[in-house]
């Protein structure tokens, strides 16, 4: 065969470069570890300025503040969906600092899901957060590194690149 169409086919064969590996929230809990416990989700839609209210309410505590994470992750780029609770807005009201977590409700009204299952998220440009029941994609570099903030512990940490409103195909 010839040199040029080896190189072809392993190019071809290779994932993009740069591409984000679509990840979701059970891959960040390692194999033999037990699963999160099922979120306590709001079925009434009416309950939904109860939830609002209550984010000026103490934090509920963690269940599970250093849950094993998954080493193997770090360093990879990630496109991640989930809900977002806000830490720090820039000055013109973009969310710049947030916990992502994966169901609405985690760490406003419920207590926050275990430590792998929230990403400590930094991006500079931000994004306008409309609605809290929006979910997001939030891609980047993940690492897997322990972060405390006022709300919850988590076991990754993300420098957002992009994000952008969660919609199904």
């Amino acid at each position: 065969m010839k040199p040029w169409l080896i190189l072809m086919l392993v190019l071809f064969s290779l994932p993009s470069w740069g591409a984000a590996r679509e990840l979701s929230w059970q891959e960040m809990v390692p194999a033999g570890a037990p699963p999160p416990p099922p979120p306590m989700p709001i079925h009434d839609l009416s309950e939904l300025g109860d939830v609002l209210l209550s984010e000026q309410e103490a934090p509920m505590p963690q269940r599970e503040p250093a849950a094993p994470v998954v080493p193997g992750l770090d360093g990879q780029e990630v496109k991640l969906p989930g809900y977002i609770v806000p830490l720090e807005m820039s000055a013109e009201g973009r969310v710049i600092e947030f916990l992502l977590v994966p169901y609405f409700g985690a760490c406003i009204h419920v207590p926050p899901p275990p430590s792998n299952q929230i990403v400590h998220v930094r991006s500079e440009l931000g994004v306008l957060q409309d609605a809290l029941y929006q979910p997001y994609w939030v891609e980047g570099p993940l690492r897997v590194q322990q972060r405390s903030s006022e709300l919850a512990e988590s076991g990754y940490v993300m420098e957002a690149i992009k994000i952008y409103e969660y919609e199904l195909d």
